[in-house]
């Protein structure tokens, strides 16, 4: 795993898909805002209340698309949606106003959701003994790739014309295209036959979907650095403006070097819950040190934040290592892209919610809202631990029903 591609094999197909995927990823998460604000000219009101409503569109697909997954067939699920993916994001081409703005974006935001849980039955069977290990390694590539994409977001950001902006959205869809056609030499998994009982196991698992709840509210950790932390920088403190490529970078770097290592003691859903909670202590951290830059010199201002950055990426890589391990082991095997979709609402959540609920805390209302901020992660990395252990009791509990073995072995 410390390589940047593994050994020839399934793996390798899936981490390099991965890697061109998220090279076009890196592209929109750099510039996307930027496109439809300066080069579409949309007002950034209604650009945030698209994104809002893109994200609640992601929420209603990922459980569906996952039980597809399990039934029909990953790969192919899996590929279809990064061919969506791709045809919504050529279509940003075509955005002059605000409705097609939302159905462009909500297109993008829907299939990339349908995505990650089609492609968790992947993870599952081709992962080998610690499908959670080769999660973590497949984080690291992404953030590899985002990098590389951001790179060229950096140029189309510095040309700044419309032309430019349309090569990126056009870039990123060939991005997509190219990451499902990689994937054409993945063996196909075989589809999982479907059992007697409820269809919709994993919305009926209340521990499930406490640690789906705790994880979304944890989830909000990932908005710190990419919403509240360049605001606040700007608006709030002295330190220098380049700064906040800085701190970026600084995360990035960590997230590569150290998450799969991060991972290889967080190996039982015990540990994970243990892990949610250093995490939670570890943003705590971060967020009062943030708090603590604002009216002081630059220096000291930016070496508050980026030691800040440090230690919330470190919470960054527990909370990810925590959240592959219980998301993976407590899901049953048979209903993997289904529980995994499920487990992704948490962060299909955050994603809606937290750009609002950290600018209205840590930026609207200032320093007191970071400290809230800090505890709120704290809180739910303490009640993380006897969730976890709900939920394994509840597991414990279903492998002991009858016909349980035979759903086992069928899958």
């Amino acid at each position: 795993m410390s390589r940047l591609m593994p050994d020839a094999g399934p793996q390798r197909v899936l981490a390099a898909s991965n890697l061109v995927y998220t090279v076009g990823s890196g592209l929109y998460l750099t510039a996307g805002v930027l496109y439809f604000t300066e080069a579409v000219h949309l007002p950034a009101g209604q650009v945030g209340f698209g994104l809002g409503i893109a994200g609640l569109v992601a929420l209603t697909l990922g459980v569906g698309v996952g039980h597809l997954a399990d039934r029909y067939g990953a790969r192919g699920v899996y590929a279809a949606t990064l061919v969506v993916q791709a045809l919504a994001t050529a279509g940003f081409v075509l955005v002059g106003s605000f409705w097609p703005f939302v159905l462009a974006v909500g297109s993008a935001a829907g299939a990339k959701a349908a995505g990650l849980a089609a492609r968790s039955p992947l993870i599952r069977h081709y992962g080998g003994d610690r499908p959670q290990e080769f999660r973590a390694y497949l984080r690291a590539v992404t953030n590899v790739g985002i990098s590389l994409g951001a790179l060229g977001a950096g140029w189309v950001v510095q040309v700044g014309t419309l032309t430019a902006y349309q090569l990126m959205a056009v870039g990123n869809a060939i991005a997509f295209v190219v990451a499902a056609a990689l994937l054409v030499p993945l063996p196909p998994v075989a589809p999982v036959p479907a059992t007697d009982g409820p269809r919709w196991i994993a919305l009926r698992d209340r521990p499930y979907l406490l640690l789906t709840v705790l994880d979304g509210i944890m989830a909000i950790q990932f908005k710190v650095l990419t919403v509240a932390i360049p605001l606040w920088l700007v608006g709030a403190t002295t330190a220098p403006h380049w700064l906040i490529s800085g701190t970026m970078l600084t995360g990035t770097v960590i997230v590569v070097a150290f998450q799969v290592r991060a991972g290889r003691n967080i190996n039982s859903p015990a540990a994970g819950g243990h892990a949610y909670r250093r995490a939670g202590v570890a943003f705590l951290v971060a967020c009062s040190l943030i708090s603590l830059s604002a009216g002081i010199p630059a220096w000291a201002a930016a070496t508050l934040l980026i030691t800040a950055v440090v230690i919330h990426t470190v919470g960054e890589l527990w909370h990810a290592a925590a959240g592959f391990e219980v998301s993976f082991a407590l899901a049953p095997q048979h209903a993997t892209g289904q529980y995994l979709g499920v487990f992704g609402l948490g962060a299909g959540l955050a994603e809606a919610l937290g750009p609002g609920l950290l600018i209205a805390l840590c930026i609207t209302w200032g320093r007191p809202g970071w400290y809230v901020v800090g505890a709120m992660f704290a809180l739910t990395g303490l009640a993380a631990p006897r969730a976890v252990r709900w939920a394994q009791h509840h597991q414990h509990a279903r492998r002991t029903q009858p016909g349980f073995a035979e759903k086992a072995q069928a899958a």
